[in-house]
């Protein structure tokens, strides 16, 4: 794919719709009205199974009590594979469906969102989408998502990210899929939901809101309806994130972050990502690690390796995150949000580097537990040489890179890429 079309258009920057949204504490309670309203009669509920919370459930039980016929594909991964995405297309259109529900966190929305892009398309495989409003037919089955997470923002996004598994085992292939035909149809964020989230997923899930929010601030699409959206998500984030995660019950630490992440999704939709996300597609690529874990970990290099291409706006990004930077100039401020950002993941507890991620680092996902060949073979991340160049030759393919601050070089990223892998966060303090 030729990444470069991206900024070809640059002097025209292009605004991309929002669904409509019902965002607050008993706003999933509307699911069945809602659907009824949009015309739903039988739906194909698209989700991760969110074992042992009971959420999805509840969910489905009151869709029916509301009269709705309720079909339940519960076995989408994290980071979606593209054979969750058709093996739920046949269940749709094996049981006659008529619209969709995802319940979760971007696996279920991005993979229902593939589903109905292939709906749409007679059943064509998902990996025919891959790039910039590829889809041919704009009509699809209409979608309600309902986020338990605060982090993804695809339930608002025009954006779904697919694991294309047909390719070479050894080199598989993580893309991301921008289609306006993709927006879902209501998007619902009730922090209510949240409650059962853990905590260091919580806290990895809030990182990808930093990460939503501060690449389109300094992107080089530079879309100036993104940066108040993307400037107060991160002041959000920097306020609401430490209670979110110690103290989970707590119904404005949880509000706050939903805010944060629904606003900072809109921010990237028409302002661009960078390479935070490009290394994080990568990681999950070859390793099948959660994509919150990924963009925390490669956040704090990733904003120094772009701060000498735009210290002024890192220094607002430092005020944002509440460090009072009076009488700083702005590269020193600069370095002060990056110390915040560092303090802020050592705060709720994230691993520092991605050697330090093991099979049971984590709660929400494990590595190695994907059911084909490349991941039974790549248990622990090895971060050498090799692994490196290979993770910065993905990051230089990604839709996500021509967006970044800084331009991007296999010379120049490769030593970001080895610092994610083998760093000490230490050494990026001045």
């Amino acid at each position: 794919m030729q990444v470069d079309e991206l900024l070809k258009p640059f002097p025209i920057k292009e605004f991309h719709p929002f669904p409509r949204g019902l965002l607050g504490p008993g706003s999933h309670e509307l699911i069945g009205p809602e659907a009824l309203k949009l015309g739903f009669r039988k739906t194909l509920v698209m989700t991760t199974g969110l074992r042992g919370t009971d959420t999805v459930h509840k969910i489905v039980e009151s869709m029916k009590y509301h009269g709705l016929e309720v079909v339940v594909y519960d076995k989408v991964e994290s980071n979606p594979k593209d054979y969750n995405t058709m093996d739920a297309v046949a269940m749709y259109q094996e049981n006659d469906c008529d619209s969709f529900v995802s319940i979760g966190g971007g696996s279920a929305h991005d993979a229902c969102k593939g589903a109905r892009i292939s709906v749409a398309h007679d059943g064509r495989n998902v990996n025919e989408f891959e790039g910039f409003n590829k889809s041919e037919n704009p009509k699809n089955p209409p979608h309600i998502a309902v986020s338990t997470t605060a982090g993804t923002g695809s339930e608002t996004s025009w954006a779904y990210v697919i694991t294309d598994t047909t390719t070479d085992p050894d080199q598989p292939h993580k893309y991301v899929a921008f289609d306006d035909a993709a927006i879902t149809t209501l998007a619902i964020d009730d922090p209510v939901l949240y409650y059962t989230c853990p905590t260091d997923y919580t806290a990895q899930c809030g990182f990808d809101v930093l990460a939503h929010a501060s690449e389109p601030y300094v992107s080089r699409l530079d879309f100036p309806p993104s940066l108040g959206s993307a400037l107060y998500a991160i002041k959000l984030t920097g306020e609401n994130l430490r209670q979110a995660v110690w103290n989970g019950d707590d119904l404005a630490g949880r509000q706050g972050m939903m805010y944060a992440q629904y606003i900072a999704a809109q921010a990237f939709n028409s302002g661009g990502l960078g390479i935070i996300h490009s290394i994080s597609h990568a990681i999950s690529a070859f390793y099948d690690t959660h994509h919150g874990l990924n963009n925390a970990i490669a956040l704090p290099r990733v904003w120094a390796f772009n701060m000498p291409a735009n210290y002024k706006r890192f220094a607002e990004m430092a005020v944002a995150l509440g460090v009072d930077t009076h009488g700083m100039t702005d590269v020193q401020a600069a370095d002060a949000a990056l110390a915040a950002s560092i303090r802020l993941l050592r705060d709720v507890g994230i691993p520092e580097k991605f050697t330090d991620v093991t099979q049971d680092s984590y709660s929400k996902n494990r590595l190695g537990q994907g059911p084909t060949k490349f991941y039974e073979k790549t248990t622990e991340i090895s971060g050498d040489k090799d692994d490196v160049a290979r993770i910065t030759n993905h990051v230089l393919g990604d839709a996500c890179t021509p967006g970044n601050a800084r331009e991007c070089t296999f010379e120049s990223v490769s030593p970001v890429v080895d610092h994610c892998m083998n760093g000490d966060l230490d050494d990026l303090l001045g």
